[in-house]
Formats: C-alpha cells, structure tokens, sequence
C-alpha cells in the first residue's frame, strides 16, 4: 500500500510542472498591456476618458489642441490649448488625474465690414480619482469622480465647484473595441453667464479599429441632457486616428460636429494632440 501511494505521489509530482502553464494560459491578459497597450490606455482624444488606468511608479501626459468654427449666429471661430492631462499609477488599480486650465481664444463676428470682437482666458482646474474593479479576457469595469475647482477667469472658468461621477465599462475582441461611459454631474456657469448651477445625465460611447499594431480608427457619439442652465439636451460626435510612433508615444488626429442642441458652442472642430507614458 506505501508503495502504491509513493508511486500516486511521483505521477501527480511528475504532472505538476506541465500543469502551472496551462493554468497561466487561462488568466486573462491585463488590458491596456502589449504593443499596442497605450492606444487603449489614453483618456484622449475621446471625450470619454479609458476604462484603463496607470500602472503603478508610472505618469501619462496627454496634450493637444483644438481649432473650430462657434455654433449660431453671429458665428466665429474658438481656438482651445493645450488641453493638458496628467495621470499618475497609484497601485491597487486606481491612478489620480490633473487637468490644469486650458486657455481658450475665441472670435466672434461682428458684422460685414466691421472688425471681429476677441475674447480670451483661461478654464477652471479639475483634479480626480479613477479605480478599476476588475476586468475578464474581454470586459473592463472602472468607474472614476472628478472635482472642479471655482477657478479660471470670468468668460471660461467655473464660478462654483463642480463634480461628476462616471461609470466605464469596456468590450473588446480582437481588433474591435467597445466602450460605453454613463456619468452625472453638478456644475456651474462661468460668472459672466450668470454662475448658475445645472445638473447633467452624460451617455458618450466609442468604438474603436485597430487596423494594425500601431494604428486605431475611432468614433463617438455623446451628449448631456442639460448643456447648460435651463438648457436641453446636445449632442455631439467625433472621430480620428491614433498612431504609436513608439510604444510610449502617441499622436492623434480628430474631427468633432455638433449633431443637436449647443454642446461645447461649437459646430465643428479640428483637434491634434500627443500621449507620453515614463
């Protein structure tokens, strides 16, 4: 009988070491991970922020600029930079984000012949957490709160403080990408527009192409159920590419339309930008 257990004991010893790569196979692949991985791990050029966060020890910058045409009349053109993001890897899947002020550079028509009025200034500051519960071979589950400050001056800041609240959950499989955030948030008017206070319902949703293993095509479509004070909903849609000049260093390329209501003030815009993770 000691001999027949011994010889149990050597088959199962014998069998162990084949099985621990078997059971490493099954664990699925982190997302935002491989050659690819920082295409999927920028908040930007989205609306939507990545339901990926920033590994611990490491930082993501993500910048750009935007030049478009106002909605309505008398019309004009808006210029926003340099939309600066910092996001540091906290561990226990969580990052914290900073947005400093953007400045933004807007020129109003003022009628044929006479010279268009200018006006210009800087954005409020907004600070946030992002945490992912977990993920599968397939799905990502994130949700993340953001805090804006009462800062930036009287045409583009925020007269109060603001807050949203954000669910993520993202689909992916193969080369297609799926990425539906719902948020709410509580924010007030600039002080030159009155600094009234206005609640939000957000819906944004992505799908995203990756056509080779450094290039991706996307689209989105978002909106908010007030844009504004005593404001309905508006809708807006843009789409772009995202190319790796290496796997740390990202540029971007973007096309955005209003699709209905006033969301954001503007009718179309063009947007550039980069993404760096050290």
């Amino acid at each position: 009988m000691n001999k027949q257990r011994g010889l149990i004991v050597l088959a199962l010893a014998s069998l162990a070491p084949a099985s621990f790569p078997a059971a490493r196979a099954t664990a699925p692949t982190p997302p935002c991970s491989g050659p690819s991985g920082l295409l999927g791990q920028l908040d930007r050029p989205t609306v939507e922020d990545s339901s990926c966060v920033v590994p611990k020890g490491m930082t993501v910058l993500e910048a750009g600029a935007t030049a478009g045409n106002l909605y309505g009349s008398p019309g004009g053109e808006t210029d926003t930079l340099p939309n600066l993001e910092l996001r540091w890897g906290l561990g226990d899947n969580s990052e914290f984000v900073w947005l400093p002020p953007n400045f933004n550079y807007q020129s109003v028509n003022a009628g044929p012949g006479a010279p268009a009025a200018t006006v210009h200034g800087f954005g409020p500051t907004t600070v946030g957490i992002k945490h992912s519960f977990g993920y599968t071979e397939h799905w990502q589950w994130t949700a993340e709160a953001l805090a804006t400050l009462p800062s930036g001056d009287s045409t583009f800041g925020s007269h109060g403080a603001g807050g949203a609240v954000n669910a993520i959950v993202s689909y992916g499989n193969g080369p297609l990408g799926v990425s539906l955030m719902v948020g709410v948030t509580s924010q007030t008017e600039p002080t030159a527009a009155g600094g009234r206070r206005f609640q939000s319902f957000n819906p944004d949703l992505v799908v995203t192409w990756l056509t080779t293993s450094r290039l991706q095509f996307y689209g989105e479509v978002y909106g908010q159920s007030h844009s504004g004070y005593r404001q309905g909903w508006g809708t807006d849609a843009d789409g772009g590419l995202q190319y790796l000049v290496s796997a740390d260093f990202e540029v971007d390329l973007e096309e955005g339309v209003r699709v209905q209501g006033d969301l954001g003030g503007f009718s179309n815009y063009t947007g550039v930008g980069l993404g760096l993770m050290f």
